[in-house]
C-alpha cells in the first residue's frame, strides 16, 4: 500500500514542486516505486520531469473529470521506478467541472485506489492555492509536506495551511497529519532567513526538518531542462540536500 505525501503550501514560490519532484527523484533513485500526481494546471511538475506539452489528452485532468482509467494516463520518467500522472492546461476548468460531481473532493481519493499497491509513494503537487483540488489532495493523503521559504510572509501561509489541514482532518480525512515542514531556498548568512527558521522551529517543533535546502543556481537550472537535480547535477548541493531530506522522510514514516 503506498504512502499518499501532499505537497502543499497556500502561499506560492515556496519553492513546492522543486520539493516533490526532487523528493520523488531521490525515493525512485533509492529503489521505491513512485508516482508524482501533477494536481497543478501550470504542469511545472510535469514539465520537471521531462514533459513540456500542456495538452496532453491523458492526464489528471482526463482522470478526475472525464472518469479516464489511471493506468492509460501515467507516464514513465527517465528515472528507473519513477512515474508521473501528468497535468495539462484543461486542468484549470476542472474545478468547475467537479462542482456537480457527488463525492467531488474524494475524486482523487477513489481514482488513486486501484494502483496503491503498485506503487510505494505516491506524491501530489498542489496548486498554491486552497480550491477543490488541493482539498483533493489533502483528502487523499496519508501526510502533508510544507515547503516554504524562510521569509516573513512565509509564517502566515504557513498557518493559513495549518488550518485548512486542520479543518481536513476534523470533516473529511481524519488520518491526515503534518510529516514535515521543510525549508526552501536557504542562506543561513540572511540574518531574516536565520530569524524565521528560529520561529518556524519553535512552533513546530520536531516536525521541522533538520535538512535545510539551500539557494543553488543548479537546482534553479533543473527544471527548464527538464530534469530533476539528481540527473542534472548529482553532484550540486541541492542534489546533496534532497538526498539527506529524503533519509529524514524515511526515518520519520
Amino acid at each position: 500500500m503506498a504512502k499518499i505525501i501532499a505537497f502543499s503550501n497556500q502561499k506560492g514560490g515556496v519553492g513546492k514542486t522543486t520539493a516533490c519532484v526532487n523528493v520523488a527523484t531521490a525515493l525512485a533513485l533509492k529503489g521505491n516505486r513512485v508516482l508524482v500526481v501533477d494536481l497543478d494546471s501550470q504542469g511545472n511538475a510535469t514539465s520537471s520531469l521531462g514533459f513540456f506539452d500542456k495538452n496532453l489528452h491523458n492526464s489528471t485532468y482526463s482522470v478526475l473529470v472525464d472518469g479516464a482509467n489511471i493506468k492509460n494516463c501515467i507516464l514513465n520518467t527517465e528515472t528507473n521506478g519513477l512515474k508521473t500522472l501528468p497535468a495539462s492546461k484543461d486542468l484549470a476548468g476542472a474545478e468547475i467541472e467537479l462542482c456537480g460531481k457527488p463525492h467531488r473532493e474524494r475524486a482523487l481519493a477513489s481514482a488513486l485506489e486501484p494502483i496503491e499497491d503498485e506503487f510505494d509513494f505516491v506524491l501530489i503537487d498542489c496548486a498554491p492555492s486552497l480550491s477543490l483540488l488541493t482539498v483533493n489532495a489533502l483528502v487523499a493523503a496519508d501526510g502533508v509536506i510544507v515547503p516554504l521559504v524562510a521569509e516573513y510572509f512565509a509564517l502566515e501561509g504557513l498557518a493559513q495551511m495549518m488550518n485548512t489541514i486542520r479543518l481536513v482532518k476534523r470533516s473529511l480525512n481524519p488520518q491526515i497529519d503534518i510529516l514535515g515542514v521543510v525549508i526552501n531556498m536557504y542562506d543561513a548568512r540572511v540574518k531574516l532567513a536565520r530569524e524565521v527558521k528560529a520561529e518556524v522551529e519553535k512552533l513546530f517543533k520536531d516536525r521541522v526538518f533538520e535538512t535545510t535546502i539551500p539557494r543553488n543556481v543548479r537546482l534553479a537550472e533543473a527544471p527548464s531542462f527538464g530534469k530533476p537535480i539528481a540527473l542534472y547535477d548529482n553532484k550540486c548541493a541541492g542534489a546533496v540536500a534532497y538526498d539527506a531530506l529524503v533519509q529524514e522522510i524515511i526515518q520519520k514514516i
